[in-house]
C-alpha cells in the first residue's frame, strides 16, 4: 500500500510519508513553515497543529484524527503544564498513521501571509442609514396617560421628522430605565434605509451619545478584509484583515462546495468559522481604537456567492453545478446578532445583491466603486482570484461574466509557490543575455543583486514566489526567449546557461539557488498558461457579446489585482491589449463598495438598480469559449494583436516549440531547438 498522504493548509503542500514520521519532519521536508524553537522535546508548543476531519474529494483524502498516533507523554506534559487548545497536536510528537489533513493554526504562524486590503482614501457624501436623534422627552404627566415610548417617538418626530417608528423588540424592557437614567434626555438611533422605507429605533442612550460606527467587509475566498467607519464622519477609523479560515476545508471554492457536500456538518463549520473569523477582527478594529462594540450599528457585507451564502448559513451545494442557483440574489437584510457578531443588539446588516452564480456582491461592490455603468468609456474590470469575476461595460451597456482561473494566482499549484508572507518572491527581473535573474522579496526593498539583501533576507529566508512573482517571472523568461510562444522552456539554452537544467523529460529556470531551491518548472509554466487563457477567454466572450474589438480602460481589482504590475499581465495575455497608461490596480474595490453602502444608502438602491441591468453570461454555456481558450494559450495570444502593447515593449520574435493548444501530456518535451516564425505585425 502507498504511504499515508500528508496535505498541509493553507499552503497546499503535500507528500507522502511513510507510517510514523513526525508530523514536524513532514512538514519541514515539504517546506511548511512550523516552528520549533525546543529541538522537538514538547516544552515550546510552537509546534501546534490541528487535523481537520472529512472528506477532502479535490485531494482524494479522508482524513480523521485518529489518523495521528495517540496523544503521548510529551503532549499530555504540556496541556498539563501550558495550554493545548482542544483538537490541537504538538507537531514534534503526533506521528503521521493515515492519510491526514493538517492545518497550522493562524496564532502559531510566524511567516503568516499578508493581507494586504487597506481602505482607500476616497471621500463620498454621507448619507447614512443609521442617524443619531438627540430628544428631550415630556416627564409622565397623570393627566396624560401617554405611556414613556409613545412620548419618546413623538419627540423623535417633533424635533427629526420620524414617524410611524417601529421600536426593535430588545429595546422595550429598557426604554423606561433609561428615560430616567438620562432624566428625560436620550440619544436614539433611528434606522432608515430608504427615503421611503420605515424608520426603526434600534439603540437608545441616557442624555447625549455621540458615537456611531458601521462595519464594511469583504468576505474573500482567501482573506477577509474589514473596515471599522464612523457614521458620523464617513471616515475609516480601523482597518483589519485575516486570512479565510475556510481555506483549511478547501483551497477553492469548488473545493468547498465539494467539502459540504460529502460531510454532514461541513456547512455549519464553514459558516462558524467565517463568522467567527469577522468576529475576531471586529474585536482588533475595537482594541485598536477604543471603540465600544455596542457603538457598531451598522454592516455592510459582501462576497463571491459561495462566500455570500456560508457566511448566511445558506447550503452552497446548488452553486457547484448547473444551472449555478442562488438561494437569493437580491439585496440581504439581517442583525448583526443572527450572525454570531457581537456588536450592539440592533445592529443591522446590509449584503449587496449578487449579480450571477459565480459573479457575486463582491463584483456588484467594486461595480459601484468604479463605475462602468456611470461613464461613456468602455471599462474592463477584473478580479483575480480563484475564480475571475469580469464586468465590461460602459453607460449604455454592462455585462458580466465569471472564469474559473483556479489558484494558481495564488501560489497554490505551483512547485515553489506560496501565499504573499515574508520572504516570498514579489518582482523579477531575468537579463536576457545572461539569463540571470533578479528578485525582490516580500520584507525588503533591495533588489537581490544590491548590497545588503543578503543581510536583510535573512529575517524572513527566501521562502517560495506569491502571485506577482508568478506572474512577472513567466513574463520575463518569455521576454528573454526562455520560453516560446507556446510557453515551452526552451532546453537548448542549457547550453548557455546554468539556469535552465532539465527536469525528467522537461526543462525548468532556477529562480534562486540556494535554500530553498526555487524553481519554475514547465508545469508551473502551463498552469499559469491555463489559468491565464480560462481569464482571457472570459473577457473576450463579453467582448464579442457586446460586439467590441478593444477596451479603453483597464482595472484590476482585490488584493492580488493591487500588486500586479500592467506590462507583465498584458505581455503574459492575461488581459486584451490597452494603452498601459490607461490600465491600473484599484485596491479592494470591493471594500470600497461596501464602504460606499455604509456611508450613503442611496447607494445600496444605486447598485440594486445597476445589478438588475447587467447582463449575465455563462461561460459554460458559450460555444466559443473554447476556441478563445486556445489562443489565449499563446504567450500573448495565437490570434489577437497587440500593438499598444509592442510599442511599449519589445516583444521576443515568435517561437514555438510544442504546441500552445497541447496543455496536456507531451507539451515541452526535451528538445534542442525549435521552427521560429516572424513576429505577427
Amino acid at each position: 500500500m502507498a504511504d499515508p498522504l500528508v496535505l498541509f493548509m493553507p499552503s497546499g503542500k503535500r507528500g507522502r510519508f511513510p507510517a510514523g514520521t513526525p508530523v514536524l519532519e513532514a512538514a519541514r521536508q515539504l517546506g511548511v513553515y512550523v516552528e520549533s524553537v525546543c529541538g522537538g522535546r514538547g516544552i515550546c508548543g510552537r509546534c501546534q497543529v490541528e487535523v481537520q476531519a472529512g472528506q477532502f474529494a479535490k485531494h482524494g483524502i479522508t482524513s480523521a484524527a485518529d489518523h495521528l498516533s495517540p496523544v503521548g507523554p510529551k503532549e499530555q506534559r504540556y496541556a498539563e503544564k501550558r495550554d493545548l487548545k482542544p483538537g490541537r497536536r504538538l507537531s514534534c510528537s503526533a506521528t503521521v498513521e493515515g492519510d491526514v489533513v493538517i492545518d497550522i493554526p493562524l496564532d502559531v504562524q510566524i511567516n503568516a501571509q499578508i493581507i494586504r486590503k487597506a481602505a482607500d482614501t476616497r471621500v463620498f457624501e454621507r448619507k447614512p442609514a443609521v442617524q443619531l436623534c438627540y430628544v428631550e422627552v415630556e416627564e409622565p404627566d397623570m393627566h396624560k396617560p401617554l405611556g414613556d415610548l409613545d412620548r419618546l417617538k413623538d419627540a423623535i418626530e417633533r424635533d427629526w421628522g420620524f414617524s410611524n417608528i417601529l421600536v426593535d423588540q430588545h429595546l422595550f424592557p429598557q426604554v423606561q430605565k433609561i428615560l430616567r437614567q438620562g432624566e428625560w434626555a436620550v440619544t436614539a438611533a433611528i434606522h432608515k434605509d430608504s427615503d421611503t422605507g420605515q424608520p426603526s429605533l434600534i439603540a437608545l442612550w441616557p442624555g447625549l451619545h455621540n458615537e456611531a460606527y458601521g462595519l464594511a467587509c469583504d468576505i474573500g475566498s482567501t482573506t477577509i478584509a474589514l473596515h471599522l467607519v464612523s457614521l458620523l464622519s464617513g471616515r475609516v477609523i480601523a482597518s483589519a484583515g485575516a486570512s479565510n479560515p475556510q481555506i483549511r476545508f478547501g483551497e477553492d471554492l469548488m473545493s468547498r462546495v465539494s467539502y459540504v457536500m460529502m460531510n454532514p456538518e461541513g456547512r455549519e463549520a464553514m459558516t462558524a468559522a467565517v463568522r467567527k473569523a469577522v468576529d475576531d477582527l471586529i474585536g482588533d478594529v475595537c482594541g485598536e481604537t477604543g471603540v465600544h462594540r455596542n457603538d457598531i450599528l451598522d454592516a455592510v457585507f459582501v462576497g463571491n456567492p459561495i462566500m455570500h451564502h456560508l457566511f448566511l448559513g445558506i447550503d452552497p451545494t446548488e452553486l457547484g453545478g448547473a444551472p449555478f442557483a442562488l438561494a437569493v440574489s437580491g439585496a440581504v437584510h439581517s442583525w448583526g446578532g443572527q450572525l454570531d457578531l457581537e456588536t450592539n443588539e440592533g445592529c443591522r446588516v446590509y449584503m449587496i445583491p449578487c449579480i450571477a452564480g459565480h459573479v457575486g456582491a463582491d463584483a456588484a461592490a467594486a461595480t459601484l466603486a468604479e463605475g462602468p455603468h456611470r461613464q461613456d468609456e468602455m471599462m474592463l474590470l477584473v478580479d483575480v482570484g480563484t475564480n475571475a469575476e469580469i464586468v465590461l461595460g460602459n453607460s449604455e451597456r454592462v455585462v458580466a461574466a465569471s472564469s474559473p482561473t483556479g489558484p494558481a494566482f495564488e501560489g497554490a499549484e505551483i512547485s515553489s509557490g506560496q501565499r504573499a508572507a515574508p520572504g516570498a518572491i514579489e518582482r523579477v527581473r531575468i537579463d536576457p543575455e545572461t539569463l540571470e535573474p533578479r528578485f525582490k522579496i516580500i520584507g525588503t526593498e533591495l533588489w537581490s543583486n544590491e548590497e545588503g539583501f543578503a543581510r536583510a533576507a535573512t529575517a524572513t529566508g527566501i521562502t517560495g514566489i506569491c502571485g506577482s512573482g508568478i506572474i512577472e517571472v513567466v513574463a520575463e523568461m518569455f521576454l528573454a526567449g526562455i520560453i516560446s510562444t507556446d510557453g515551452v522552456v526552451d532546453g537548448s539554452l542549457a547550453a548557455r546557461s546554468p539556469r535552465i537544467t532539465a527536469t525528467g523529460r522537461t526543462f525548468s529556470y532556477v529562480l534562486h539557488d540556494g535554500d530553498p531551491l526555487i524553481t519554475v518548472t514547465q508545469n508551473d509554466v502551463r498552469a499559469i498558461q491555463l489559468a491565464k487563457a480560462a481569464l482571457y477567454a472570459g473577457i473576450k466572450l463579453l467582448m464579442d457579446k457586446l460586439g467590441i474589438d478593444h477596451v479603453d480602460r483597464i482595472r484590476f481589482a482585490g488584493a492580488f489585482g493591487s500588486f500586479i504590475d500592467p506590462k507583465y499581465a498584458m505581455v503574459l495575455g492575461l488581459i486584451p491589449d490597452c494603452e498601459l497608461a490607461n490600465v491600473s490596480a484599484v485596491g479592494n474595490a470591493a471594500g470600497t463598495g461596501a464602504r460606499m453602502a455604509l456611508v450613503n444608502r442611496d447607494y445600496r438602491r444605486e447598485i440594486e438598480g445597476t445589478v438588475r441591468a447587467i447582463e449575465k453570461i455563462e461561460t459554460a454555456l458559450e460555444a466559443k469559449f473554447q476556441d478563445h481558450f486556445v489562443a489565449a494559450m499563446a504567450l500573448p495570444n495565437k490570434i489577437d494583436p497587440f500593438p499598444q502593447l509592442a510599442n511599449a515593449v519589445k516583444l521576443p520574435e515568435r517561437k514555438t516549440l510544442g504546441g500552445a493548444e497541447d496543455a496536456g501530456d507531451g507539451a515541452g518535451r526535451r528538445r534542442g531547438g525549435g521552427r521560429r516564425e516572424r513576429a505577427r505585425p
